[in-house]
């Protein structure tokens, strides 16, 4: 099974953890401050799960989930993820992370960000559109009526292809936003922001989205 690489060991980080752990995969798990304060978290997930550095996260994940602040992008390590699939479920709050003058003008999107700093990575946006604790609470099995959507964006076709799987295995269908420089259309206070929405209507909250919100 794949191993994932969690770099980020808040609200979404474990929630993706506990989903992902359930599904059988094993999780390498890193916070800022160091493995030892997520001995609670290991416990609970069991066997398939350990801590450690976000180097060694990124290391040993053969697809990596990048969950940090914004303003902590830049201390992402970059080597470790090279080549690499990496989910990103970033989002800004400017009151967090500061006003950046290229999100407020709609130049670039948080992904995007990423992906320039990580350029030899696959970024794929995913899971900055559900709360937290509905992660492992809201999926249930393909083809469910009215089963939860989720959206995706990247720039690369496997990486789009692996979440859309990753979402699939842990109970949503995911909505291809297509790429990096569309993902706009998920983030905060747009139409399809935190809200619950089946494919069909998550495509036309996507489509209702303003550049500027």
């Amino acid at each position: 099974m794949t191993t994932l690489g969690i770099i980020g060991a808040g609200h979404i980080g474990s929630q993706v953890a506990r989903a992902a752990v359930a599904n059988g995969y094993d999780v390498v798990i890193a916070n800022s401050r160091g493995p030892e304060t997520l001995g609670d978290l290991v416990a609970e997930l069991g066997p398939k799960a350990r801590a450690a550095t976000p180097v060694e996260a990124g290391e040993a994940g053969d697809v990596v989930v990048v969950t940090v602040p914004l303003h902590a992008l830049t201390q992402v390590p970059v080597e470790p993820l090279a080549g690499k699939i990496v989910l990103d479920t970033n989002n800004y709050y400017f009151e967090r992370d500061g006003h950046i003058d290229a999100l407020d003008a709609g130049e670039t999107t948080t992904s995007q960000l990423l992906q320039e700093h990580l350029p030899t990575s696959k970024v794929v946006k995913a899971f900055n559109h559900i709360r937290s604790g509905e992660i492992t609470t809201d999926g249930s099995p393909a083809g469910t009526e009215n089963r939860r959507a989720l959206a995706i964006s990247s720039d690369f076709d496997d990486a789009a292809a692996f979440a859309t799987r990753f979402y699939d295995e842990i109970g949503f269908d995911a909505v291809n936003v297509g790429p990096l420089s569309e993902s706009w259309r998920v983030e905060r206070d747009r139409p399809a922001y935190v809200v619950r929405q089946n494919a069909a209507e998550l495509t036309e909250n996507l489509a209702k989205a303003n550049r500027l919100p």
